[in-house]
């Protein structure tokens, strides 16, 4: 079977896969700073020239109003399904540096790991379709399906040009299923379908009182301190219960219904474990529902940054004129992330303290959250490829995070989205230290050509 030998082949090039991860997670392609720009260049064109590599797909690197997209077709399987394969070649800064134990950018091997900034979000995953692909290619010389392939350097900052860039090559995008080597794996001892996502919407706020930096001691008392001021702001957003109080926050929040919640309460989630690995003394949240309903199907609130005054060593007897903080909410169905960042917006304005004034800037690139059925074709198939790689039935799971590009493809293309990556949730991405695991690049190459096998039929 060509599988069989797509299979050997892929076994035959461990080596030649790993040193091309190691190549591309060396490229500095953090999409948020202009600064490395060079790098999100380098990379977009580093991806085109892997993907023409692999096969004779017809390939482009075209632009948008922010970084490039790299799409890639090959429509050489007749009668057989279009799969729509999504990945993102872009970075998030690897700050702080000085918590890395070897530079984000020089990948390192380590005990079976590879450690470079966004080798495990998204740089292995996404080049291992890539890959599978040129194997098939060699072997079979075509692919069990016809393949289109978008890969993009925004997701790492909210996606914000793909909505239009979606829109405007909607019929060029046309698949029967899209499947995203973004997204993660639950955790590494189980393997896992993710069917459905989070989405996300975000803020910033600057409080201000005086016109400039005082002195605490001829002015403490007498004057607003913003730091005391958004610490009370901040404090507003929740209740002892750890509901958010942001009024109409709840509104369009659908309850989970017995079976759904019966179904994640049967989960293999021991919660002291967890708390054990990410190092928390106990777990908090709203009232009422389990960690993971919370984490999967629960919208939050979330403080990202808190900052202002002297950051310096020592003291510095100032009451400082200004204080800042960022804040993204994770919304579930039928919350509209500009709705409710505008809500949010509201109740900071109500609850400014006095002597303040108040400024906020909303991040107009949020996403909606997004799910494709259990039921689904791609979704069995990817059971099955799962099944044959780990011999295990996979778990079916949700994603606490967001990935735009599902509820783009749903609302653009009509097309549910299959999470089929092999990071896991416990590799560091976005933190110092990221990794990615040996043995999982080379399990997903097992498992994207079974699963391509398995989608042709």
């Amino acid at each position: 079977m060509a599988l069989d030998r797509v299979l050997a082949h892929l076994e035959s090039r461990r080596d030649q896969v790993l040193d091309a991860l190691i190549e591309f997670a060396s490229i500095p392609s953090v999409s948020t700073d202009p600064a490395h720009a060079p790098g999100i260049a380098r990379a977009a064109q580093w991806v085109a020239a892997q993907v023409r590599a692999a096969g004779p797909f017809e390939v482009q690197v075209l632009p948008t109003n922010g970084h490039p997209v790299v799409y890639a077709e090959w429509l050489g399987a007749p009668g057989k399904p279009t799969v729509l394969v999504y990945g993102h070649y872009d970075v998030q800064p690897p700050d702080p540096l000085e918590k890395w134990t070897s530079p984000p950018f020089t990948p390192t091997l380590r005990n079976g790991r590879l450690y470079a900034r966004g080798v495990s979000d998204d740089k292995g995953p996404m080049l291992i379709p890539i890959a599978v692909a040129a194997a098939f290619f060699a072997v079979d010389g075509a692919l069990p399906v016809n393949l289109k392939c978008v890969f993009e350097g925004e997701e790492e900052v909210g996606s914000r040009h793909l909505d239009t860039f979606i829109r405007d090559h909607a019929d060029r995008l046309a698949a029967d299923v899209a499947v995203s080597a973004d997204g993660a794996m639950w955790r590494i001892d189980e393997p896992s379908v993710t069917v459905a996502s989070r989405g996300l919407c975000g803020l910033e706020l600057t409080l201000t009182a005086a016109g400039k930096d005082l002195h605490s001691g001829r002015h403490g008392g007498a004057v607003a301190n913003p730091l005391h001021a958004i610490a009370a702001l901040v404090a507003s957003l929740h209740d002892a219960d750890g509901r958010v109080t942001v009024a109409g926050f709840y509104d369009e929040v659908r309850d989970l219904s017995p079976d759904e919640r019966a179904a994640i309460a049967a989960l293999p989630f021991e919660e002291a474990e967890y708390l054990r690995q990410i190092g928390a003394p106990s777990a908090v949240g709203e009232r009422g529902y389990s960690t993971l309903e919370r984490q999967w199907t629960r919208p939050t609130l979330e403080v990202n940054g808190l900052w202002g005054g002297y950051q310096g060593p020592g003291q510095k007897t100032v009451i400082p004129c200004e204080a800042h903080a960022k804040i993204t909410c994770r919304l579930v169905p039928d919350q509209d992330p500009a709705e409710i960042a505008t809500r949010v917006a509201r109740h900071l304005e109500r609850h400014a303290p006095a002597g303040t004034r108040l400024s906020i800037t909303l991040d107009g690139h949020g996403a909606r959250a997004a799910s494709i059925p259990v039921d689904h074709v791609a979704v069995r198939a990817a059971d099955a490829a799962l099944r044959d790689t780990y011999g295990v039935a996979p778990l079916v799971v949700r994603m606490g995070g967001t990935v735009p590009i599902a509820e783009l493809f749903q609302r653009h293309l009509g097309l549910g989205t299959v999470f089929f990556s092999f990071s896991t949730a416990d590799e560091d991405f976005h933190a110092p230290d990221e990794f990615f695991r040996v043995h999982r690049l080379h399990e997903g190459l097992e498992a994207w050509a079974r699963y391509l096998t398995g989608l042709a039929s």
